[in-house]
Formats: structure tokens, C-alpha cells, sequence
């Protein structure tokens, strides 16, 4: 099925025509022939986000239905085209500042209809798509809170304790938490701990390396000739 549209139409002929029009366009048209009914769609929880009203129709007229969604605070905004007879400047002002976001005048081009639903949709697209970001940059949000936040740890064994009541390891609850991964290597201190006789062995090897080192350097500037030194080796040859 495709995108539901509400037609909200008094004159049964217009309303049938229209609702063939858009089930060949490939729309799921609503259809009601009042404006309490369609008043009652659009609060349903499957309510459309397209809608077309018409403005004179009976009980509520297009702009009062208008007014009222506008009224009811929404995650997705409905996108409303006022069809009418009506096509003086005045007549657009109205239907806009009712909550209209567009105003198209009968008889209306077909193609016309077309692309005004087709930017219809576009807009109703673009804020599911901020929506769908929105809640991303919160769930992200909510999960670096977390980690600033308080957290539990053992003062023995080092494990957190979550939400629920469960005691995690460290790596175990950070990357629950966010986005970052472990490498395990192994600190001196633990090397000691758990292998001390290669532990040793690495010690010296490093000190060997290190003392190796240290005098290499000694001899590299005990053996580089400095400025005193070239002056005194010229006058020796003198």
C-alpha cells in the first residue's frame, strides 16, 4: 500500500474522482465527507500525514480542522493542502495562517495536484529523517552520560556494576557504554607477577641495552673533535 492521504470532500463526485486519482498514483486514500470525521482520522494513532480539505464542508469547515491539528503537538506534522473555490489573495492568507501549507484552487490541473503532494511527502521525509537523527544524537548522548556519570567499581576486583544490578568487567561494561575497543597487553607490574624468571631475564636484557647504549654516546662525543680541537691540531702543524 502506499502513503495514506486523508481527502476530506463534501461533494461526493469531486471525492470519488479524487480518490481514483490518487490510487493511480500510487496514494492509499482516506475518504470522509465531513469535517468532524475528519477531525476524528487525523487523531487516530494511524492517522494520515497528507490531507487534502476541502474549505466549505459541513460541521467543521477545512480551515476550523486545520486549526485544530495544528493545535495537537505531533511527532511528525501533517502536511495540509486546502482545496477550494476560493482563489483570491486573501482567501491564500487565510487558509496559510490557519496552518494550510498549501492552497491549491479548483478546478485544479491534475499535474499540478501531483507535484503539490509529491513536495508534500518530500517535507514529510525530511522530518522523519531529522527524527530518525535526533533520536541518534540522544541515544549517543545518553550513552557518554553514562560514562561520565557515577559508576559503580568494586574496590577489590575492579568489575562495575550496571543498571540492572550485574557485575561486569571493566572491558565488558566500557564497550557496552560507547564505541571504544581493547587491546590487552601487559603492564611491568603484572609481567613480575605472573612470569618473574622472564620478567628478570627482560630486566637485564634492558639494562644491557641501555648501558650499550650509554656508552656509545660516550665514545661518540669523547671521539668528536670540537672547535679548541682543530685550532690546536692547526698549530701543531704549523
Amino acid at each position: 500500500m502506499g502513503q495514506k492521504v486523508l481527502i476530506a470532500e463534501d461533494d461526493c463526485t469531486s471525492r470519488t474522482i479524487l480518490a481514483a486519482m490518487l490510487t493511480k498514483w500510487g496514494y492509499d486514500p482516506v475518504e470522509v465527507d465531513n469535517g468532524a470525521e475528519a477531525w476524528k482520522v487525523m487523531q487516530k494513532a494511524d492517522a494520515p500525514k497528507l490531507v487534502l480539505l476541502d474549505w466549505n464542508m459541513p460541521e467543521l469547515n477545512g480551515l476550523d480542522v486545520a486549526r485544530m491539528i495544528r493545535r495537537v503537538e505531533m511527532k511528525v506534522t501533517p502536511y495540509i493542502i486546502m482545496l477550494t473555490g476560493r482563489s483570491e489573495k486573501s482567501d491564500i492568507v487565510d487558509s496559510l495562517e490557519a496552518g494550510a501549507n498549501d492552497h491549491v484552487s479548483k478546478p485544479y490541473d491534475h499535474n499540478e495536484l501531483m507535484a503539490r503532494l509529491a513536495t508534500g511527502r518530500h517535507n514529510l521525509e525530511l522530518q522523519l529523517s531529522l527524527i530518525s537523527k535526533i533520536e541518534a544524537l540522544q541515544k549517543a548522548m545518553a550513552e557518554i552520560k553514562t560514562l561520565r556519570g557515577i559508576v559503580p567499581i568494586c574496590a577489590g576486583c575492579k568489575k562495575i556494576r550496571d543498571d540492572k544490578g550485574f557485575w561486569q568487567q571493566v572491558e565488558s561494561y566500557v564497550t557496552c557504554h560507547s564505541e571504544a575497543m581493547f587491546s590487552h597487553g601487559m603492564c611491568p607490574d603484572c609481567a613480575r607477577k605472573w612470569y618473574p624468571d622472564i620478567a628478570d631475564e627482560a630486566d637485564e636484557l634492558a639494562r644491557a641495552d641501555e648501558a650499550n647504549s650509554a656508552g656509545e654516546a660516550k665514545t661518540m662525543t669523547h671521539h668528536k673533535p670540537t672547535c679548541a680541537d682543530r685550532k690546536a691540531k692547526g698549530a701543531e702543524e704549523q
